[in-house]
């Protein structure tokens, strides 16, 4: 096995562009490869650009009239069928639609494929983790799940057991589907409270069906939960999961709308509480995964220039095995770039000056405390069906 991480990237990845007034800015995926290399992590990893998906990979999630009607609305914007989510204010129809989202989900597939194989332990697409999409339809900026089909790739080849870790501050709602009755597949998501977010769902209770129940396990945050709470309910649910599971790969989710600065969303975590659950995930990866199998995406982020490209480029630095460090000052080349990008000033360091710490679950908790009150709903609704002490 290659001891490189694996980086799929592609620059035709930023044609996923929902135009100018949408929040999902692709300016946000060239800053990041953009800082990526002025931090010479590109010489670190393989570079490797992967074939869009075809539509025998994309229907392994995705029905087939959905990615008819996907491709009709790609050639023809104007003809989005808006009962598949085509045409909306969240996805707008753009020309190039389906081609780009294909190869932003074989991007997915094939960091998969790469690890599932042996070629690599680590794979990062920081360009994917678009987890909404539904098998019918597009929602919340997604058009191809690519973490679904990923995992559906992993099923394929002979995984038995895939745990899919998603700290978005969104819930991984299309994921769950996906795999809402399947127990080769444990899916955790931490993320805002369904009261005040949407999509609405990620509630304690959503567990799972038939085969799959207790495969669900979800997180609902209250709105303001800071870098202290947000690393306790991570650690008070997911290294015990991960344990009880033994999965032969680990696939996360590390959507960086969970920053205090992200504008569609009301948690307030830190740039270094993000790259600490990255850092704990890539440990959990070594610790309970086959061979140390990771696949790591990227997902939400609205914070194009001061939050997302520091974020993920942390996350490849973790998975190359080269950390950057959080006091790292940025390079002035990719601040200049950030500035004829954006005509924005570029943040100057690798951190927010944080130094997060958490207080253990395995000490005690608070009854009346809410962010306790989160985790302990989780723990009682989906440890006991998994044979685990609440």
């Amino acid at each position: 096995m290659s001891g490189r991480a694996q980086l799929m990237w592609d620059d035709a990845v930023t044609g996923y562009d929902f135009g100018d007034s949408h929040p999902m800015d692709p300016v946000r995926l060239a800053l990041t490869m953009g800082l990526v290399r002025a931090f010479g992590l590109d010489r670190a990893v393989d570079l490797v650009a992967a074939k869009p998906a075809g539509d025998s990979t994309l229907r392994l999630v995705h029905r087939p009239d959905y990615v008819s009607a996907v491709k009709a609305a790609s050639a023809d914007p104007r003809a989005a069928d808006q009962k598949y989510g085509l045409g909306t204010v969240d996805d707008p129809a753009f020309a190039g639609m389906h081609e780009v989202s294909a190869l932003i989900a074989g991007q997915s597939v094939a960091a998969a494929e790469a690890v599932w194989r042996g070629e690599t332990r680590h794979a990062v697409n920081f360009t994917g983790g678009l987890h909404h999409a539904m098998p019918g339809g597009a929602a919340g900026f997604c058009i191809y799940n690519d973490p679904a089909l990923a995992i559906a790739r992993l099923l394929e080849l002979g995984a038995e057991r895939v745990a899919y870790v998603d700290v978005d501050v969104h819930h991984g709602d299309g994921v769950q589907t996906a795999f809402w009755e399947d127990p080769r597949v444990l899916t955790v998501s931490l993320h805002e409270h369904p009261r005040t977010l949407f999509p609405q769902t990620g509630w304690p209770e959503e567990t799972g069906a038939g085969a799959g129940e207790g495969g669900a396990v979800n997180v609902a945050l209250p709105a303001g939960t800071g870098d202290a709470g947000w690393l306790r309910a991570f650690h008070a649910v997911v290294p015990e999961l991960l344990a009880d599971f033994r999965p032969q790969v680990l696939v996360t989710q590390h959507g960086a709308d969970t920053h205090f600065e992200d504008p569609l969303a009301h948690l307030a975590v830190s740039l270094d509480a993000q790259r600490s659950v990255m850092a704990a995930c890539h440990d959990l990866a070594h610790s309970y995964a086959d061979d140390g199998r990771w696949v790591a995406l990227g997902g939400g982020g609205y914070a194009v220039v001061d939050v997302v490209p520091r974020s993920w480029t942390h996350l490849v630095g973790i998975a190359a095995h080269a950390p950057v460090d959080p006091e790292s000052v940025i390079p002035a080349s990719w601040r200049d770039e950030v500035y004829a990008r954006t005509r924005q000033p570029g943040p100057a360091r690798m951190t927010d000056g944080r130094t997060p710490s958490w207080a253990s679950w395995e000490d005690g908790y608070d009854p009346a405390d809410r962010l306790d009150q989160a985790v302990l709903a989780t723990r009682r609704s989906a440890f006991p069906l998994r044979g685990m002490l609440a």
